[in-house]
Parts: C-alpha cells; structure tokens; sequence
C-alpha cells in the first residue's frame, strides 16, 4: 500500500503560513500542506519509515501503523477500541488516516490542531505505545545509521540537532500524501458517469441530501465533497448512557485538569472521561458529548462506528439517528443532543439505500485492498 495513492510536488499559495499541493483526485481540493513543512519526496519516504517502525513503542511491538493498518483502510478494523502495548485498550475507535490532511483538528475531541501535534501522542500514551517520554525514539534516529542518514539529506540535520519537531513533522509529510477520491460517487457526481452508481446508491444520494439531512454535517460541495464539516455534534453516543452522572463528572473532571492532569490519557484510560467529548477539550457545556464528523469517505471498510465502536455496522449507525439520537430500545437522549439529532422516519428500504450509498463513497486502491484481504 505505501506509494499507492501517489503525489505530485508542484506546490501554490494557499494563504499566509500555508500552500497546496496540486493534484487531481476527482472529488477532493488541493492539499493544504503547512510552508514550515514543505512536502519532499526524501521527507515523505522518512516519515513512511517512522510511521512503520515498532521501536518506537516499550515493548517493541506497536507502530502508528498498527492502529492505522493501509490494509485495513488505515484502521484497525474490527477492533471496536484500539489496542496498544500488550494489547492493552483505550476507549477510542482508531479513526482513518486517510485524507486526514483536511482535517482542521485531529483525534474525535480535536484536541490536536495539526498532523504535526497530533502524532506525538500516541508515543507516550500508557495504553498506545508506553514511553515514558520522546528520548528512546530521539536515541534512535540519533544513532540508526538508516535515520542518520535520512534526516542529513532531508532535514540537513545530524546527533543532538535532531529533535522531536523532525521526527513529527516526517510523519505528518507522510500522512499528507495518504488522500483518496476517485469514488463510484464522484465518477457519478462531479463527473457526470451515470453508470459509475447503482440505483440504491443513487436513491441513496437523495436520501442523504434530502429527508436523511446526512449532508447538513457530511459536507458535500459543488466540485468536491470531503463529507466532514470539521465539526463537533451530540449525536447520543457513549453521553446517554452516562447523563446523569454529568453533573459530578464534569466538575470532577475540571478540577483534576486546572490541576494538570494530562487530558490525552484521561481521555482514553477512563470510558466516562472519554464520553464528555469535546467538553473536555473546550470546557464549554455546549460541547457535552460532542464528537467530531468523521469523513465518510471509505467508511465502508471501517467497521465498527463511533468514536467508542459501539455500532457495528453502516446500517446500525442508520438506525441510530433514523431513531432520533439512540440505538437501545427504552434509551433516553441526553439533555445536550445537538439540535439537529431527530427522528427521520425513514423507511426500511431508504435504510438500505443510504447503505448503498455509503458504501459507494470507497475508493478504488481500497476496494482491491480490501478484495486481496479476504481472498
């Protein structure tokens, strides 16, 4: 998989601090790539190794790719939670790297502003790869003679002159690369194939656009459809099940973070904490249980869904809001429900049309990934 969605170098102005990569994949925009970090080919093969190297963990044995497997459409797929070192687990589905590099926020609370921040979390989460802090992975680029090499060509760099800011921004050159359009939707949509979609994907679509309201947060455009407003929502995951605890939670929560508790870890060693969404991240009551909009793109392949993976299929999430914001019978929606989580009353066979229609949102490098996988 490493290669295969490809790039192009010629790079524009974007706004101040930041250029875009051009290329052509039907349905998506130019990358917005940072101008302190600028895309290289040596930079991109670099933060490729980083991103693939298990030494970089406690125990050896875990790598950013574990949890964002290219065979599994940069997941971990089935796993509802993700597994860390000695398989120990958080409370977070992985969520795909894949065309994250659009992301105005990274991770489901958006506590990360950036690729760059985002990737040297994981390194020192107790339940991710466990170090105690960065040093073992500066040891080793320092002394590899792989690395050592490597970041002299690209960074001009060598010994203590490597640092950490390196190390993150390689990885987040190699995340950017990781785009995929080119869907039966967009052969459909934005080129004009009438054949490229099925007729259940095609009701779908209106489904989707119309009485489903899918479009008012996945976000589909006149030329390109990233279906993520980049937004945070109540939809009544995780936060119904624990609303009236909220009250003591949230402050108990508050005072242990004006106290200096690393809310990177709190957020993923505590179901509760995690729950309370982007509150955690903003303090604001308004973002009680808010999770951010996931793109829909190749969500066919990432089973199970929600930022706790506790719906397993496509057709569960449908459910879920054709149900107006819960998935148990006898549920009761909390009291911070994003306003626009209502029933929908969609029938049975709108259900499976707005099925058909995610599952056209796959691109083509994944749907012969997948296909190898099960053969």
């Amino acid at each position: 998989m490493r290669g295969l969605l490809g790039w192009a170098f010629s790079l524009m102005l974007l706004a101040p601090g930041v250029i875009q990569a051009e290329q052509a994949l039907l349905g998506l925009p130019p990358v917005p790539i940072p101008a302190n970090n600028l895309q290289t080919p040596e930079k991109i093969a670099l933060g490729d190794k980083l991103f693939h190297d298990q030494r970089f963990s406690s125990t050896g044995e875990v790598s950013c790719a574990t949890c964002h497997d290219a065979k599994k459409a940069f997941t971990d797929s089935p796993l509802k939670v993700s597994e860390g070192i000695r398989k120990l687990t958080g409370t977070r589905n992985a969520p795909t790297v894949i065309n994250s590099a659009y992301f105005t926020t990274l991770f489901w609370d958006g506590r990360s502003p950036d690729l760059e921040d985002q990737s040297r979390h994981p390194f020192v989460n107790p339940v991710e790869m466990g170090l105690a802090n960065h040093e073992p992975i500066l040891e080793i680029v320092r002394n590899d003679p792989e690395y050592v090499a490597a970041f002299q060509q690209v960074f001009g760099k060598s010994g203590e002159q490597i640092t950490l800011t390196e190390v993150i921004q390689a990885i987040a050159a190699f995340e950017r690369t990781i785009v995929a359009g080119d869907t039966p939707f967009d052969r459909w949509y934005f080129a004009g194939d009438g054949r490229a979609m099925n007729d259940a994907a095609k009701r779908g679509f209106e489904v989707f656009i119309g009485q489903g309201r899918c479009v008012s947060c996945h976000v589909i455009e006149q030329t390109q459809a990233l279906f993520t407003d980049n937004r945070f929502h109540n939809i009544g995951v995780g936060i119904n099940n624990i609303q009236q605890d909220i009250p003591e939670l949230a402050g108990a929560f508050l005072k242990a973070k004006a106290q200096g508790v690393d809310v990177d870890i709190a957020v993923l060693t505590d179901s509760k904490t995690s729950d309370l969404g982007r509150f955690a991240i903003s303090e604001q009551f308004d973002d009680m249980g808010g999770f951010k909009t996931p793109t829909l793109r190749n969500i066919a392949l990432t089973a199970p869904y929600m930022h706790d993976g506790s719906l397993a299929t496509l057709r569960d999430v449908v459910v879920h809001y054709n149900n107006g914001g819960f998935s148990k019978e006898g549920e009761q929606v909390n009291a911070f429900l994003s306003g626009g989580i209502r029933p929908l009353n969609l029938s049975e066979q709108q259900i499976d049309d707005l099925v058909a229609f995610m599952e056209a949102l796959t691109s083509p490098p994944f749907v012969q990934t997948a296909s190898a996988e099960r053969k």
